[in-house]
């Protein structure tokens, strides 16, 4: 691949378009940028982020959003004067919540305290009205997300109610599809591992399906964190990396999505991140922090003229209270 990283200007797929605007339309094309070698290990193959914290609310959850709200207008499940709910750790919540401003709907979405102050004020601000369900140890885990879905769940049961239900919704793979066109364009084709974290699983899936489509060789490695590897095979646990790791075998994912899997702890994760922030001035959250620990780990292995490519799925603006990026200290 040329050392400069082609500009793709595709627009946002092939979605038939019934009420975009404003805002809408800038959902996509991010840029794919070169983290260079002052960071991680020297010799290594080289690594290449997709910057989707550029997205209109910092996150990749943006292109499922839009995807998820047109597909269910096409489908006749979403109409004027429906309200919308759903379960999020946060940035689906906030791109949910943004589409609907756009498109007039109102919107309900069931979070918890374990997830940023940020993230819960975002949601807010753009008129998403909060149900929130405590976490009993702060963390994220199986029994958190059980309880959050199970009210959204029971929120469905009214009348004039979309749930989309995200672990198990197909119509956000269109907009994933979209994002895995624009790497294998950006790369010139020249990927050679695609290294990404699993959440609802959707992102992997979209975006590994459509770059195997043109080349079935590419290595896919999944991501998932290290107290809670339940796609390894181990036990549940409690994680602080939001986004990812819900603790049980998601809809979407199965084992021939993968070629292998990566366990990054949440300290590692969060290592990574300020390290990030630090020598790239790349201001980003805990899941890209995971996902660039283990690309840097897949890309030690690798000759240095390959290309590995990984996700940064939002900005660092979504943890500012968190223990990520609060590091005041007292003077002395």
């Amino acid at each position: 691949m040329n050392s400069e990283i082609n500009n793709v200007n595709m627009g946002y797929g092939n979605l038939e378009i019934t009420e975009r605007k404003g805002v809408l339309n800038q959902i996509g094309n991010t840029p794919l940028v070169e983290i260079s070698r002052k960071i991680g290990p020297q010799k290594r193959a080289r690594v290449f982020a997709k910057m989707e914290l550029y997205n209109p609310t910092g996150s990749m959850k943006d292109r499922m959003a839009l995807a998820i709200v047109e597909e269910a207008e096409k489908k006749g499940l979403l109409k004027k004067g429906d309200t919308l709910i759903e379960y999020s750790s946060g940035s689906t919540g906030t791109s949910l919540a943004q589409v609907c401003a756009v498109k007039n709907y109102k919107i309900k979405i069931v979070t918890s305290n374990a997830f940023s102050l940020e993230k819960l004020n975002h949601m807010r601000a753009m008129g998403a009205e909060l149900i929130m369900i405590p976490s009993h140890d702060g963390g994220i885990n199986k029994k958190l997300f059980t309880e959050m879905i199970e009210m959204a769940r029971k929120m469905s049961l009214q009348p004039n109610i979309y749930w989309p239900d995200q672990m198990n919704n197909y119509d956000m793979l269109e907009g994933y599809k979209i994002l895995g066109k624009e790497i294998w364009e950006q790369t010139n084709g020249s990927i050679n591992t695609l290294v990404h974290c699993v959440g609802t699983c959707g992102s992997l899936k979209g975006i590994s399906t459509e770059i195997r489509k043109y080349n079935k060789n590419v290595n896919v490695v999944a991501v998932e964190p290290k107290e809670s590897a339940v796609l390894s095979g181990g036990e549940p646990g409690s994680h602080s990396i939001e986004g990812m790791g819900a603790g049980y075998i998601v809809q979407h994912w199965n084992e021939s999505l993968a070629n292998s899997i990566e366990q990054v702890s949440t300290i590692e994760a969060m290592s990574m991140a300020r390290q990030l922030s630090e020598t790239e001035s790349i201001f980003a959250g805990p899941s890209s922090g995971a996902n660039l620990a283990a690309a840097f780990n897949i890309a030690a292995k690798m000759p240095e003229d390959s290309i590995v490519v990984t996700i940064f799925p939002d900005t660092g603006f979504k943890y500012l209270s968190t223990p990520l990026y609060n590091l005041t200290t007292e003077e002395t």
